[in-house]
């Protein structure tokens, strides 16, 4: 059925601030130029060049502030003047053909003001042939002095900062020794065209730059010819523009220069008009296509054509004629005749400004003159009648069981109705036949109603070309938030994977506000979300339902994009889930613990971050994998560290406190680096551990001696494990005062003498005497370091 073009009045300009100066301007002068802010709210014109007394309006829809500027004559008039994009307020450029350039600002208040002045051209020597303005960046080609130096090209990006809060940052430069381009701006790229002082040698020579993908595309339509070179700002790029054509074959060819009477960017390329009507669009990749034809050819002046695209339709006013192209046919489409030649055609607002008839206009293009605003789109005819909601789900189910039907017969909905065997779509069609009334079926689907028109506004709004990192982000957390609430197996889960492979930082900032974490002084994390997403977070996979290669579940997922941005804070995560598991979640359950399957995300064995892997076995708080983190760090010689993790557990673990007792009480017999945490490993003593036993524990482990002990150690030779050292241990291990009893231990009573040690033998040859009681005990030998016993040829 034949579509129906449509101009509904959305504005009598009533509402604008200075309503009567803006009708004035819009019916008086034909070369007036208009630009549209991104949100919609403001409009802005200039007289165009050659005015007497030039002037500068900027009306606004609604409650807001009016700018309005005059200047005596041409020459102190801004050569252009332009919307730059800002989320905090809206932000006016003006740029003078001297190079001086002027940001101003709508405050709060009632009135704009000037926010900051700065000269484009700082010799003050050259001047400013052309400027545009695309998406919060200012870029403009100047003529370099003396003529000699040519054109160039350079760029400065709109950047919050200063007194005011907004100034353009440092210059760069795009291109040297350039002709003089004429400059135009879409939402996403900027167009570099010839002008008729162009070189004739590069007048058929079109550069595409898109700032967001620092790519330029160098193209000569009328050849055929495109390359691509990359033009980035950010790293230095800058081309010398006669060497960047002398890279590209056949560019420097003798061709057609560009004759073009109207240029006009949009969201899908650049659309150039010719003299004898034809439409070609010249797109991001470098290619051009004919679009279509016009019915009348343009006879006005160079660039008093309109023209913009909607929904794969092309429109172009002439005069007081507007013409709907389709785009991909050529085809004429419709022709109206309007009440007035004096029309602007304006690109419809960002989608992700709120406008009360945001959702009607959607998709369009706005049509100005001193009549009104108005919306041109297409609309449905009345005649139309929409599928029931019972008959949608039967031809939605039919599809569906279709594919998935072993049998060749073709399902109908018809068979879908009858067959009791088809159980789903019928017992959907019942509640919308009237058991669930209407308003009921809506007050329950409307959030998810919300959500959805909100994810599908945003994938509009991007494929507009908004492609600012604040868009991508919040399409991303849409999208986990609402991936979250569905069960993830299967395509739910691999469009979980690929949400944060494109985008790890939003994602994993939507994560953390469906978990609720929220750091604590500790460095430790807590959470308050509810026990059924912490279940879908760490449930793992089912036998015979593992998901293919390179697809990891929900919790390895969140712990590898964790371990990218932020890997000190995986083990406070991974400890937090295992408080949050519950049987058969993943971590309670038959399968894997869940700190061994984050370190599965880590590596193999030996490739793991050593210091993220032991902080991970630490926190499992499991016997095996906390001997392992302990035994780490001590091949490390981390002591402190080691028995940190000892004193960490607490008295409900005496076994494993103890064990790690041994293992450092190991270590403090070997060598003396652990002399200097003596007291930590005093507090790791077990409590029941006797003198006796210690003193047994550490012969265990005292180095073998080769030959009869020597009063001082080797020059260079570790000291060997002297009674002094053992004091502060012994005394842990005994009682806070002397027995009353027998003597418990060999050596305890060395504890308790506080009389004067005995006199220090002659020096001269050891020579063996038997003690009396103490059959096999060898004679205290002299020492220069303090009181050395002997026993079998082993040092204490």
């Amino acid at each position: 059925m034949k579509r129906a073009g449509s101009l509904r009045l959305l504005s009598d300009l009533s509402d604008f601030s200075g309503a009567a100066r803006l009708r004035e301007l819009l019916a008086g002068d034909a070369a007036i130029r208009v630009h549209c802010s991104p949100d919609g709210r403001h409009l802005l014109l200039l007289s165009g060049p050659g005015a007497q007394a030039p002037q500068l309006l900027v009306a606004a829809r609604g409650p807001g502030a009016g700018l309005e500027r005059a200047w005596p004559e041409a020459r102190a008039a801004p050569l252009d003047a332009f919307f730059l994009a800002w989320s905090a307020r809206p932000a006016l450029a003006l740029v003078w053909e001297s190079g001086l350039a002027e940001l101003w600002g709508a405050d709060l208040g009632p009135a704009w003001r000037r926010l900051h002045s700065t000269e484009l051209c700082p010799r003050g020597a050259a001047r400013v042939a052309a400027a545009a303005a695309p998406r919060g960046r200012l870029v403009w080609c100047e003529e370099r002095p003396g003529g000699a130096g040519g054109h160039r090209v350079c760029v400065r990006t709109l950047e919050p900062g200063g007194e005011a809060g907004a100034r353009l940052g440092r210059t760069h430069v795009l291109l040297h020794h350039c002709p003089p381009f004429r400059l135009l701006a879409s939402r996403k790229d900027v167009f570099l065209g010839p002008t008729v002082s162009t070189w004739p040698g590069a007048a058929h020579i079109l550069l595409t730059w898109n700032p967001s993908k620092g790519k330029v595309m160098v193209a000569a339509p009328r050849l055929g010819l495109s390359y691509s070179k990359s033009l980035n700002p950010k790293q230095g790029d800058t081309w010398d523009f006669r060497t960047l054509l002398r890279g590209f074959p056949g560019l420097l060819s003798p061709g057609e220069p560009l004759a073009v009477h109207t240029w006009a960017p949009t969201p899908q390329g650049l659309l150039l008009l010719d003299s004898k009507g034809t439409v070609s669009l010249v797109q991001a990749h470098g290619g051009t296509r004919t679009v279509g034809a016009l019915q009348e050819a343009p006879v006005g002046l160079e660039g008093s054509a309109a023209l913009g695209t909607f929904h794969d339709t092309l429109a172009c006013v002439l005069g007081s004629t507007l013409e709907l192209l389709d785009m991909g046919t050529g085809r004429l489409l419709e022709r109206k005749v309007l009440s007035t030649d004096r029309v602007h055609l304006l690109e419809a607002p960002a989608l992700a400004m709120k406008d009360g008839d945001q959702l009607e206009t959607r998709g369009g293009l706005r049509l100005l003159s001193a009549l009104g605003l108005f919306h041109v789109g297409w609309e449905a005819p009345q005649s139309l009648e929409l599928p029931s909601a019972t008959d949608l789900v039967f031809e939605e189910a039919c599809g569906y069981y279709q594919r998935r039907s072993l049998l060749g017969a073709q399902l109908t909905p018809e068979e879908l109705r009858h067959n009791s065997t088809f159980q789903a779509p019928q017992a959907l069609a019942s509640i919308l036949q009237g058991h669930l009334s209407p308003s009921t079926l809506l007050t329950t689907l409307r959030a998810e109603l919300r959500d959805y028109k909100s994810l599908e506004q945003l994938k509009a709004q991007l494929v507009a070309g908004e492609e600012e990192e604040a868009v991508w982000n919040e399409l991303a957390h849409q999208e986990v938030a609402r991936l979250l609430r569905t069960e993830l197996i299967g395509e739910q889960l691999a469009q979980l994977n690929t949400v944060f492979q494109a985008l790890p930082s939003a994602a994993w900032g939507a994560t953390l506000r469906a978990l609720q974490l929220q750091p604590d002084g500790n460095g430790r994390l807590s959470s308050r979300a509810p026990p059924d997403v912490w279940k879908k977070v760490l449930g793992g996979t089912t036998p015979g339902k593992e998901p293919p290669n390179g697809i990891l579940p929900t919790f390895e997922l969140l712990c590898q994009c964790l371990c990218r941005l932020e890997p000190r804070w995986l083990p406070a995560f991974v400890e937090l889930a295992q408080q949050q598991g519950g049987p058969g979640w993943g971590a309670g359950g038959p399968g894997l613990p869940l700190y061994r399957r984050a370190l599965a995300v880590l590596g193999e064995e030996g490739t793991r971050p050593e210091a993220l892997e032991i902080e991970l076995l630490l926190g499992s708080r499991r016997p095996k994998a906390v001997l392992q983190a302990v035994g780490q760090l001590v091949q490390k010689e981390q002591w402190e560290r080691a028995l940190e993790a000892g004193l960490a557990l607490g008295p409900s673990s005496p076994l494993l406190r103890s064990e790690i007792f041994k293992l450092l009480l190991a270590e403090f017999a070997r060598h003396r680096q652990l002399d200097a945490h003596l007291p930590l490993l005093c507090c790791l003593c077990p409590p029941e551990l006797a003198p006796d036993e210690l003193l047994l524990l550490l012969r265990t482990h005292l180095p073998d001696e080769g030959g009869p002990p020597a009063p001082f150690p080797e020059p260079g030779a570790e000291p060997p494990l002297t009674v002094g050292l053992l004091r502060t241990l012994l005394e842990q291990t005994g009682a806070q005062g002397r027995p009353s009893g027998p003597v418990l231990s060999l050596y305890e009573d060395i504890l308790w003498d506080l009389g004067t040690p005995p006199p220090t033998p002659p020096r001269g040859p050891v020579t063996t005497l038997q003690a009396a009681g103490q059959p096999g005990l060898e004679a205290w030998a002299p020492s220069g370091q303090g009181l050395c016993v002997t026993d079998t040829g082993s040092h204490l």
